[in-house]
């Protein structure tokens, strides 16, 4: 039986993916964290939880986010955040400019690709230094 939890795909296999396969994954990925660390850190009360995780997940706000990320990434994750950037996307959401959604794309690529690796330290490390990044940035502005 496969262990949908604790994955840990052969590079080979990886590289096969497509960069929208990977943001389909990463897409999910990123918000059960977002949602996690919401209940975690008692960040909304529950009506307010859906329209909190939508503001961390937006496009813009992912997008926003990449600014903190890229000075993290390994070489290799680079070249998967690149891969994602450069996809052509299917459409475009309304409340997000082409650049932002093709950033936000990016960052979903490559946390699709880490947990398709089972590299969940390394997916730990980098949301919460996005988290953090994302927090200052609110702090600045008056926000919450």
């Amino acid at each position: 039986m496969t262990d949908y939890f604790h994955l840990d795909m052969p590079r080979e296999e990886l590289l096969a993916l497509s960069s929208l396969g990977l943001a389909h994954l990463g897409d999910s990925v990123f918000e059960v964290m977002v949602r996690s660390w919401l209940c975690l850190h008692g960040r909304a009360r529950a009506g307010d939880l859906h329209r909190a995780t939508v503001r961390y997940v937006a496009a813009p706000a992912q997008a926003e986010m990449t600014k903190t990320l890229l000075p993290l990434l390994t070489r290799e994750e680079a070249d998967v955040f690149r891969r994602g950037r450069n996809t052509a996307p299917h459409s475009i959401p309304k409340a997000a400019s082409r650049g932002e959604y093709q950033a936000a794309t990016a960052l979903e690529a490559l946390f699709g690709w880490l947990y398709l690796q089972g590299r969940t330290d390394r997916l730990n490390q980098l949301f919460e230094a996005l988290m953090a990044g994302a927090e200052r940035a609110e702090n600045a502005e008056g926000g919450v």
